[in-house]
């Protein structure tokens, strides 16, 4: 149970992540100064909360880390599409599989 729990948090933390950095975009490319500030802030919050989120396991550093990429690769790529309408191409599937293959193999050899 505590795989599922840490890999729930970590999940979390790459939809932090990944939406932080959307939001960050947004407002780097949003025509009007209040709204560049406000997207840019938001996006901030959401970064701290992943910060905070990521480092919540109790697992060691790497393996958390390890973990972690496979999830942000994930919600990265579900963020782009929904977002940004920007589907993955073959190359990005291909390799996200491999990458969570890691993760899944990182979390649950023992």
């Amino acid at each position: 149970m505590e795989n599922v729990a840490a890999l729930g948090l970590l999940a979390v933390a790459a939809a932090l992540e990944a939406g932080g950095d959307a939001l960050v975009r947004a407002g780097l490319h949003a025509p009007a100064l209040g709204a560049r500030i406000a997207w840019i802030a938001a996006g901030a919050a959401a970064l701290t909360a992943y910060a905070v989120a990521v480092n919540a396991p109790a697992w060691d550093f790497g393996r958390s880390l390890g973990v972690y990429v496979a999830l942000f690769f994930i919600a990265a790529q579900l963020i782009n599409r929904a977002a940004f309408g920007v589907a993955p191409t073959l190359p990005i599937v291909v390799g996200g599989a491999l990458i969570a293959a890691g993760g899944l193999t990182v979390t649950f050899w023992r």
